[in-house]
């Protein structure tokens, strides 16, 4: 039962994190709307999570971590990423003159989108939360 528990609450925990992260990106796309060349940036949510589920499970799904074997190797920094998901460029429906792939429109619906999951995880913690709290005070 508290292995379940346990489980249960370190997944909303990660998936919170991530939906956290990909917030901060869409904020950042909607900010640079209207500078020139700049491209719109989202993750993959479902490979973010499953990704970062693998490695704080220790499942053997996550790839090994790679070894530096000499100072001219790029380092696995200069890669973009969320817990592992690399950062993915929009493909902008239709063209700009000034090079901008920000689609406002569909940045904020999806900012929207992500919000709105991301209370309904808390509100589904704090339900649990409360149950367990319910359930010890034997009420």
């Amino acid at each position: 039962m508290l292995g379940k528990l346990d489980d249960m609450m370190r997944f909303q925990e990660t998936a919170l994190n991530i939906r956290e992260q990909r917030q901060q990106l869409l904020a950042s796309n909607i900010a640079n709307a209207d500078t020139p060349n700049f491209k719109a940036r989202d993750i993959d949510f479902n490979k973010a999570l499953q990704g970062a589920l693998a490695r704080k499970g220790g499942g053997s799904t996550s790839a090994p971590d790679m070894v530096k074997t000499t100072e001219a190797h790029l380092s696995s920094a200069t890669k973009a990423t969320i817990d592992g998901a690399p950062l993915l460029y929009a493909n902008p429906r239709q063209g700009s003159i000034d090079g901008n792939t920000v689609d406002l429109d569909d940045q904020r619906n999806q900012f929207t989108d992500n919000a709105m999951r991301y209370e309904a995880g808390l509100t589904f913690i704090s339900s649990k939360i409360k149950g367990m709290l319910t359930a010890i005070n034997g009420q």
